[in-house]
């Protein structure tokens, strides 16, 4: 046990030193062969220096783009490597005209040549009226992603990152069972800014459940990442960032503030800031957001188990009220060391205080259908998170040809306790006690503790080749401390068969190269990933423990056509791996009811897929691509009839099998009204043996999604969307099929100061999840309805410096550990 610090500091030195070997043998080939380089200034007509230009080099003969840089805080600018030639160097600022240099030379013995200055006068053309409409869609298909911009939405704002990601194409949310599967498949890796979550499926969807979506920038769906990625999520990688603010190009504060209100069967309310201040060489930002809201949710369950005289039905009614209130909040800095470093530092958290009320009923009939008992469980349930992680981040750009290292140390900890406070009736068909009430008390603390570092380099050469590599180390460390028992007049009493404490530790160590060549009209990307896990679970009660390590290669292809500026073609491939998460791992029993409980399986094993895609893009906009993908020892949650008892766990299965036809198009229908539209048309086919029975189930499932925007007059702007998924299957499960329609209003005012939202989700109230499992004797089905029809009003106020430019993003290293987290 005392071998894992040891190996994760060993480790971190080979990945440190084998980055550092590599950067001294670039620098000393950069040195070996110096060219010319190129400064210069840019300045204003008072002389003041411009900060942070963007300037290109070009061929004087004829305009040719040659290189592009940015200038530093001071106005200057640099253009390294530059070949013997004639050329010009062009200049431009937001709020001032572009400029051109006049034509110099550039001699083969010159280590320098100096450009005089540029001074760029003000843009003093007065706009009339004139509407700028370049706002971002709803949902934007790019070449390598689709991404869901939800601070342009209007329909989203005033909900939940949860509620958001339930319109993003291809996404079916699980609000039952807290799953979320990505175009037909589960195993999506969730990820938040760019890191791992590290907690479990479940609680992903608590996490997601109580981030406001005003906190939410951009939703990003990458169904087949590159080799630079960590190789978790065989459905693909669902990255959610958060908003960063931005920051004053001339330096100056700016931020906004935002206020909400809703209601649907019970109250919501949030309130929410954003800060960002620039001056000189730094750039700080911060911003918070709280989140009120009770929720209502419900289930119709009807079970059926024995057979002939014996046969009994339980029909389960429970609802569940929760009061949740939630503080996110994040604050950084990041530092200019010189014209090419940037340092930064960057702190997150997550606070969640969660209390229901859930009451259950069990009817349970005869094989006459006749009442025999009712029993009625009370939970009073809490269970607060918090979430916190820091990171440290340092970008050394070293020329203009794209050369760069990129360092992240990262910490992070996860904390939820959890607490049930039980209490069971039971009364026959005359509703007369027929034994005492039980009452019985379920505590489950659970701490996760994240460290990892990871660095990454990519060095373009000549040709367009460019090589990338990197490393990352991560350690994790689970504690959960399951403690069940009863509560009698004598006192408190444990539970031996339900009290478990379970100690989880992984280390992971990575490391990738990938290289990458473009053509005329061809490129290629090809890479492996290097991933050795270790892992030990030890569940103290029941001394047990279940020792692992593995080492597994992770390739990836990807191939690029362009056949013209409108028409490309694109092909790939890659090997993705996800593990079990640590709550999946822990052998404890929770009590969901007297008649259902749930366990984890220490002796899960990770499942493997093998990812191929073909696809093509239309003018950028309409794509249309064909997967296919195959799963083995698919982790997947199941049921087990038990007596009377349903007992619910996660198995191994053998394979998946996953086909998906993916279609996403644009269409402007008027100059005030577009449509983004997507379809993905899917095939499920289990080949598994569970039970000693056969699982061969498979169907053709899909999911649609459309986003209308219309432009109306005099500030107004509209939104219409709404998704369907149809019929489908999971493990043992069939699932119908259910769908949403939301509208919203948008006014802008103030001088486009201020934003006024109102808008209604699932305007039809027709949301709810229905199922069936008839396998094995286990004989279930259930309707679930939760609080979808809601009505919002979010009102956004921007103050400060409006010259604004979007602060650098950063990816940490822990948030594909921190997915798994449950």
């Amino acid at each position: 046990m005392k071998r894992q610090p040891l190996l994760f500091c060993q480790l971190t030195y080979c990945v440190l030193l084998m980055l550092g070997g590599s950067l001294m043998s670039s620098l000393s080939l950069a040195q070996s062969s110096v060219r010319t380089a190129v400064t210069g200034k840019v300045h204003d007509p008072s002389g003041k220096p411009l900060e942070f230009a963007t300037l290109m080099l070009v061929k004087a003969s004829d305009s040719t783009l040659v290189k592009g840089t940015i200038g530093d805080a001071e106005g200057g600018y640099t253009f390294d490597n530059v070949k013997p030639g004639t050329y010009q160097v062009t200049a431009q600022v937001v709020g001032f005209q572009k400029t051109l240099s006049r034509p110099f030379t550039v001699a083969a013995d010159q280590p320098q040549t100096d450009v005089p200055t540029l001074v760029l006068n003000n843009a003093t053309k007065t706009l009339g009226e004139v509407t700028v409409t370049g706002q971002k869609p709803f949902i934007e298909q790019l070449p390598d992603k689709t991404v869901v911009n939800v601070e342009n939405s209007i329909v989203s704002a005033g909900g939940t990152a949860l509620e958001v990601l339930e319109k993003a194409p291809g996404v079916v949310v699980d609000n039952q069972n807290d799953r979320i599967s990505f175009k037909g498949r589960e195993g999506v890796l969730v990820m938040i800014d760019g890191k791992p979550t590290y907690l479990s499926a479940q609680e992903v969807v608590n996490l997601l459940r109580n981030t406001p979506s005003n906190s939410v920038q951009t939703i990003e769906l990458i169904t087949n990442p590159s080799s630079k990625y960590d190789a978790a999520g065989n459905a693909g990688i669902i990255n959610i960032r958060l908003k960063r603010g931005s920051r004053a190009v001339g330096g100056g504060t700016a931020g906004s503030a935002t206020f909400g209100a809703g209601y649907g069967r019970y109250p919501k309310a949030s309130a929410g800031a954003t800060l960002n201040h620039k001056a000189g060489n730094w750039n700080l930002f911060g911003n918070y957001n709280y989140d009120y809201r009770q929720r209502y949710s419900s289930v119709d369950a009807l079970r059926r188990f024995g057979a002939g005289d014996s046969l009994t039905t339980v029909n389960n009614l429970g609802t569940q009220i929760s009061t949740e209130r939630v503080h996110t909040f994040k604050a950084g800095a990041d530092y200019t060391l010189s014209r090419n470093t940037t340092v930064g530092v960057m702190i997150n958290g997550l606070l969640t205080d969660r209390a229901s009320g859930i009451d259950n009923t069990n009817l349970i009939y005869n094989a006459q259908h006749k009442l025999q008992q009712t029993v009625t469980m009370t939970n009073t349930s809490t269970r607060p998170m918090q979430r916190l992680s820091a990171n440290a981040n340092l970008k050394h750009t070293f020329d203009t040809l794209g050369r760069e290292l990129t360092i992240d140390l990262d910490y992070g900890q996860v904390h939820v306790n959890g607490q049930d406070n039980m209490r069971t009736r039971y009364v026959n068909a005359q509703n007369e006690e027929i034994r005492p009430p039980l009452l019985q008390l379920n505590q489950t603390p659970s701490a996760i503790l994240i460290q990892a570092v990871k660095a990454d380099y990519v060095h373009p050469m000549r040709g367009g080749l460019k090589l990338e590599t990197g490393g990352k180390i991560s350690y994790v460390t689970s504690d959960n401390d399951v403690r069940f028992g009863t509560v009698t007049e004598s006192g408190y009493v444990a539970d031996p068969q339900r009290t478990n404490h379970f100690l989880y530790k992984e280390t992971i160590g990575a490391g990738y190269l990938s290289g990458s060549q473009s053509w005329a009209k061809w490129s290629v990307q090809a890479g492996v990933r290097l991933e050795y896990t270790r892992s030990v679970g030890n569940s103290v009660t029941l001394q047990k423990v279940v020792d692992r390590s593995y080492l597994n290669a992770f390739p990836s292809a990807f191939l690029t056509y362009k056949a013209s500026p409108d028409h490309q073609w694109t092909s790939s491939y890659s090997r993705r791996i996800d593990r079990p998460s640590y709550q999946d791992l822990n052998p404890f029993i929770y009590v969901m009811d007297p008649y259902t409980f749930a366990q984890g399986n220490p002796f899960l094993r990770p499942q493997y897929t093998n990812a191929f895609q073909v696809g093509y893009t239309y003018k950028n906009e309409t794509n249309v691509s064909l997967g296919y993908n195959h799963t083995t020892d698919v982790i997947t949650g199941v049921n087990e009839q038990q007596g009377q008892v349903l007992k619910s766990t996660t198995v191994n299965l053998a394979v998946l099998n996953n086909i998906v036809l993916s279609l996403s198009t644009p269409l402007k229908l008027t100059a005030w009204w577009t449509v983004r539209q997507t379809a993905d048309i899917f095939l499920n086919a289990y080949d598994a043996e569970y039970l000693g029975e056969r699982l061969d189930y498979r169907r053709v499932s899909a999911n649609f999604t459309m986003n209308h925007r219309f432009t109306l007059a005099k500030g107004f702007t509209a939104e219409l969307s709404g998704w369907y998924n149809t019929a489908s299957i999971y493990g043992q499960g069939r699932f119908g099929g259910m769908g949403q329609v939301n509208v919203g209003l948008q006014k802008t005012m103030l001088a486009k100061a201020a934003t006024l939202r109102l808008n209604v989700s699932d305007i039809l109230d027709i949301t709810r999840n229905r199922g069936t499992i008839l396998y094995a004797g286990t004989n279930l089905t259930f309707t679930n309805r939760w609080e979808t029809r809601v009505a919002r009003l979010t009102f956004t106020y921007n103050f400060g410096n409006r010259n604004l430019k979007v602060a650098r993003q950063r990816q940490s290293s822990v948030e594909d550990e921190q997915s798994r987290v449950r």
